[in-house]
């Protein structure tokens, strides 16, 4: 005698493709926010401790590291929150926080270099691979959304009006 499987509707389906958090993916989201948060005391520690006027470059230095933090804290905060299927939206997010935060970064090391005349080819060739990383991570989260998006159009008949993002 050959026993069946129970039968799973559709949206039991759609909810194992992505679940809406994972035991991974909420350690993740905790590491994100807890990363964010603690570069942020950090960064406005060493801002704030800083003796005498500073010149406007370090402040929007110092700015610029802030909101990166921020920025990271926030998704680790928005992605904690989530209760459904994300379908890969955090790590959509997450990469084009990687690779705003890498761009930002290399141009901002670049123009130092120049200003200074020395080790420009170094500031382009370490910021270089910091980007490609983040566009390659942004390109397979792209594709990993595709998929599961695709896969949800299949399960639920092509009539899945309102995707949750």
């Amino acid at each position: 005698m050959i026993e069946e499987e129970p039968r799973l509707s559709a949206q039991e389906m759609i909810e194992r493709l992505e679940p809406s958090l994972s035991p991974w993916r909420r350690v993740r989201a905790v590491a994100a926010l807890l990363a964010g948060l603690a570069g942020v005391v950090f960064v406005a520690a060493l801002w704030w401790s800083e003796p005498g006027p500073l010149p406007g470059r370090t402040h929007g230095a110092f700015t610029l590291f802030t909101v990166f933090c921020l920025a990271w804290a926030g998704y680790g905060c928005w992605l904690l929150t989530r209760r459904v299927p994300l379908f890969a939206t955090d790590r959509v997010i997450a990469a084009w926080i990687a690779l705003v935060a890498s761009l930002v970064t290399t141009v901002g090391v670049a123009g130092i270099a120049v200003q200074r005349g020395i080790g420009l080819g170094a500031a382009l060739a370490v910021g270089g691979v910091f980007v490609a990383a983040a566009l390659a991570l942004l390109v397979r989260a792209h594709a990993r959304r595709a998929e599961l998006l695709r896969r949800k159009r299949e399960l639920t008949g092509g009539l899945a009006g309102g995707e949750q993002a």
